[in-house]
């Protein structure tokens, strides 16, 4: 059976489309209706969903993209929180993939196995203890990106704040410093937006000496993100 709250946080972290915005009431509902999370949350989840329904779709995808695109610092690929763009990263996703494959889950999208939409929606099909354990093992991930989200004025922190509620876990107060250390992106610098799309974009495929994790061992690699190197480019989300 499906768990409607993570199908419904995944797609309110998806690119917004019409489709997508005319079911925002029905979304809206589904994440009120959780008593998993808290009165606050859920406040917020029903105002960010009324936003999304009320706001022009060119609006509402100009932001998206200013915010999960441009911004390094709010990836929603969440290796790049880890490895940055270190090989590392390409052989954990090859893992992933496999671990969704095991499930029986095989994602048909264009993004990285790591795109938090990706892992959410196959959470949705999984027992809620063992999501919570998986959330749990990033949870200074998701503290450190609501922090930001909630420097920039957007409601879309509530997601953040929603999977902190689901994870039932406190973020480690030392892995969450060091991400928070790093200067956020400005979406505006053109230049750097440049650069990034000048990368080599991170590969993957069928490895026959790659294993298959849990994928709790897998995000627990997270505790201690890597910091990339001053200057460094960082990894663009794929196009939806």
């Amino acid at each position: 059976m499906m768990d409607r709250t993570f199908k419904a946080l995944s797609l309110l972290l998806s690119y917004p489309t019409a489709e997508l915005q005319a079911a925002m009431p029905e979304i809206g509902g589904a994440l009120a209706a959780d008593p998993r999370l808290d009165p606050d949350t859920r406040q917020g989840l029903v105002s960010l969903t009324a936003q999304l329904e009320a706001a022009d779709i060119y609006d509402v995808q100009e932001a998206f993209v200013m915010l999960f695109d441009r911004s390094r610092t709010l990836s929603l690929n969440l290796f790049e929180h880890v490895h940055g763009e270190s090989r590392d990263r390409g052989g954990a996703m090859v893992s992933l993939l496999e671990t969704y494959r095991a499930a029986g889950f095989d994602p048909v999208t264009s993004e990285l196995p790591d795109h938090l939409p990706v892992l959410l929606e196959f959470l949705s099909t999984r027992p809620f203890a063992e999501a919570q354990d998986i959330l749990a093992d990033a949870a200074h991930i998701f503290e450190a990106i609501r922090t930001r989200l909630d420097r920039r004025e957007t409601l879309y922190g509530a997601v953040f704040s929603a999977l902190l509620n689901l994870s039932g876990a406190q973020a480690d107060g030392a892995a969450l410093a060091d991400i928070l250390e790093q200067p956020d992106d400005d979406p505006t610098d053109l230049e750097a937006l440049d650069a990034v799309w000048e990368e080599t974009e991170v590969t993957f495929g069928p490895d026959p000496n790659a294993g298959c994790p849990q994928v709790r061992d897998m995000l627990a690699l997270m505790d201690r993100p890597v910091k990339p190197a001053s200057g460094a480019p960082a990894h663009r989300p794929a196009a939806e």
